[in-house]
């Protein structure tokens, strides 16, 4: 059973689809306009069944939690958000699966939060030293709100451009519109210093105790493989790298099952696959 619900966090706040039972996974989205974390994660959680806890939040400035007074956002308050919600839920122990900006969040979480997060799952994530903002992420963040603005940020995220269907973009056109106010003070220009927010450094990164497995797609323009995943290998300490050919930015959309087959492996222990 899906459930969405509204848990204050340090006296504001998140918005947050949960499913299924069993041990938790708390799934974070990305940072493109119009994301939310049931719009990113419901049909994954689904697909997960109820063997597993699923706690999807938006995050911050995205959906229907607000940005709490006082903030600007970013990856340190996204990151104690996350850590905040489980805690007010009254959860010790779970992994973390996060796409993008939130696959940041994900590995900064492991690092802030040792003894809680017991395995991390890094979808073509940023957060890795030294990674410049592409062109391509650059054009989504600053995408405008409307059928326009949802096309091409589609037509950016994946590789077969037949998923960016008109029901796809009009979905998106609106959950854009629904959330552009909010949206509009998370990543002014210039934002190559958004990139550099996100980024973990070096040190931090070697804190990180839990297992990650790091799942990319070959064509990802928004974040490439090259300078997003690759550099990740050579600073935490127990990780794998899996990409998905003929892929670009969202593989759990245009490689469904097999990322589901991935993450599922990997949240059992099944470190073979």
């Amino acid at each position: 059973m899906t459930t969405l619900r509204t848990v204050a966090v340090d006296g504001s706040p998140v918005h947050v689809l949960e499913s299924g039972a069993g041990p938790t996974v708390l799934m974070l989205h990305g940072s493109g306009p119009g994301t939310t974390g049931s719009g990113a994660w419901a049909t994954t959680a689904q697909a997960l069944g109820t063997s597993w806890h699923v706690v999807a939040p938006d995050q911050a400035g995205f959906g229907r939690t607000p940005v709490p007074a006082g903030s600007s956002g970013g990856l340190r308050l996204w990151t104690e958000q996350a850590a905040g919600l489980m805690e007010a839920l009254g959860i010790e122990h779970y992994a973390v699966v996060g796409h993008s900006m939130g696959g940041a969040v994900a590995l900064a979480l492991a690092a802030a939060r040792p003894q809680q997060v017991t395995s991390v799952v890094a979808v073509s994530t940023m957060g890795a030293p030294g990674a410049p903002l592409s062109a391509d992420l650059d054009a989504i963040w600053a995408a405008p709100a409307g059928p326009l603005g949802a096309r091409d940020m589609l037509s950016r995220l994946v590789l077969d451009q037949a998923l960016v269907t008109d029901s796809a973009v009009e979905a998106r056109a609106a959950a854009m519109r629904a959330g552009a106010g909010a949206f509009a003070s998370l990543f002014p220009p210039p934002r190559a210093r958004w990139v550099d927010d996100l980024t973990l450094s070096a040190r931090t990164l070697a804190t990180v105790r839990a297992p990650v497995l790091l799942v990319h797609g070959a064509d990802d323009r928004v974040t490439p493989l090259g300078t997003a995943a690759q550099p990740l290998l050579e600073h935490l300490a127990d990780v794998r790298l899996h990409v998905l050919g003929r892929c670009g930015h969202v593989p759990a959309i245009e490689h469904p099952h097999e990322f589901r087959q991935l993450l599922s492996c990997f949240l059992r222990g099944d470190r073979s696959h």
